[in-house]
């Protein structure tokens, strides 16, 4: 107990530093301590009652009521994280989190599809940014995502105490460029940005990633337009005495899902599981995605010119249901690569199970935007000092270890090139430990 006790005390001083504050760097490791420690709940009264029962109201205060920024907080993350998994291996997993909710009084509450459940709940939604090397990720970013319901009515923000400046409308992609935004100046090096079709399939958001010279692979709708990769543009047919004023493609866009129909499907292991090879079949294409400026046609139809040439990529399981995937790697990026560097986006998901059902991110009762993105940030800091001591722990196990393949190998991995630290991690990722069990934090004076 009392190397645990030193251990998150030493661990956590970068962040106490930040706050400056006394009383505030007493709050900070209990708060820790208590999400990383037992109990069923990880809200601020049982987690008083269990280590500072005559103290509540202080722990209360410093979540929900404090004057402090938590910026600097979120940028000492960010340079924990970078120091543990970046680096032009790591990619940067890009996805949004339910956080399920009765009534409507909470922060950013409202009926919206939760991709945890599968359907539309009543739920919080959080845009989640991880960052995740050799299968070990650290979740750097949980920004609340506002609906219309919200947006479109002050006096309900402002009753929730949500800042002036993020009073307005913000899509999801919108808010995940923030977020890269303020994780590349904070100096956290990753080799590729990775997000789902809901993120994906916004234009903005890839050609956004695009402009600050980031690979990306995303998700993507079967239905999105594309072209061919060797479309050519040319005049149209003018009307007599009318003069030719702009291009047009030689062909028209056709659905992604009916650009790879009859594409060579091969199978593709990606990866080694717990059961065994990982594999679905995948077949890819060179195309142009219509997402360029829009045209009226002469037939008064509306079409988005070609955009950036990228790889479509197919994905078909084993049930049958087929997914689809764009990506901005290199056109000589063998199909091995393109599917390793799309199926690493699970990491995240694994990352937001591990805080929900272990360090209770989904747990936090108060009904504030400063509450709940403080609540949220103590819990990324309880994720990540576990994830650091599993690597610390790790590279102790192990003697020698080999050197992780970059992002841009990472298609000719094989089970015997992953790091151990990934291996140890792994075995550790199930369940996360108690260790303050039985003891008491010594507060930092």
């Amino acid at each position: 107990m009392a190397t645990w006790n030193e251990e998150i005390t030493q661990w956590l001083q970068p962040f106490l530093e930040r706050l400056g504050h006394k009383k505030r760097r007493q709050m900070c490791p209990l708060y820790v301590a208590g999400l990383i420690g037992p109990g069923e709940r990880k809200s601020m009264e049982p987690m008083a009652a269990r280590l500072m029962p005559d103290h509540y109201d202080r722990l209360h205060h410093f979540i929900s009521d404090g004057v402090w920024d938590a910026g600097p907080l979120e940028e000492e993350l960010a340079i924990q994280a970078e120091r543990m998994v970046g680096g032009p291996e790591a990619v940067l997993v890009v996805d949004d989190t339910a956080l399920p909710k009765k009534g409507d009084h909470s922060v950013g509450v409202a009926p919206q599809y939760a991709s945890a459940l599968g359907k539309t709940a009543n739920c919080q939604s959080l845009v989640s940014v991880t960052l995740a090397s050799r299968e070990v990720p650290v979740t750097v970013g949980l920004k609340l995502f506002l609906p219309e319901s919200w947006t479109s009515a002050p006096e309900r923000m402002a009753k929730a105490r949500v800042p002036k400046e993020r009073q307005r409308a913000l899509t999801k992609p919108e808010i995940a460029i923030e977020e890269i935004d303020r994780l590349m100046t904070a100096g956290v090096r990753f080799g590729m940005v990775l997000a789902d079709s809901g993120y994906g399939s916004s234009a903005s958001f890839r050609q956004a990633l695009s402009e600050r010279g980031l690979r990306w692979a995303v998700g993507l709708s079967r239905r999105q337009n594309v072209y061919s990769a060797d479309v050519k543009l040319m005049f149209p047919v003018a009307k007599p005495g009318r003069r030719r004023k702009y291009h047009i493609p030689d062909t028209p866009p056709i659905a992604a899902e009916a650009m790879l129909a009859d594409g060579n499907w091969r199978k593709v292991t990606w990866r080694r599981g717990t059961k065994g090879p990982l594999s679905c079949r995948f077949t890819a294409r060179r195309v142009r995605i219509a997402d360029g400026h829009k045209h009226r046609m002469a037939d008064n139809r509306v079409r988005c010119m070609p955009g950036e040439e990228v790889w479509l990529v197919g994905e078909r399981r084993p049930s049958g249901e087929q997914k689809y995937y764009v990506s901005n790697l290199p056109a000589n990026a063998p199909l091995k690569a393109l599917a390793t560097a799309i199926k690493a986006r699970w990491v995240c998901e694994q990352a937001h199970q591990q805080m929900k059902e272990e360090l209770g991110l989904d747990h936090f009762e108060g009904r504030s935007w400063q509450g709940l993105h403080r609540h949220a940030l103590m819990t990324m800091i309880a994720y990540a000092f576990l994830q650091h001591r599993r690597l610390t722990h790790a590279g102790r196990e192990k003697k020698n270890p080999r050197r992780s393949t970059s992002t841009n190998s990472a298609g000719r991995a094989t089970r015997s090139h992953r790091h151990p630290c990934a291996k140890a991690a792994a075995r550790a990722m199930s369940t996360l430990p108690h260790p303050l069990a039985t003891t008491t934090l010594k507060l930092p004076k």
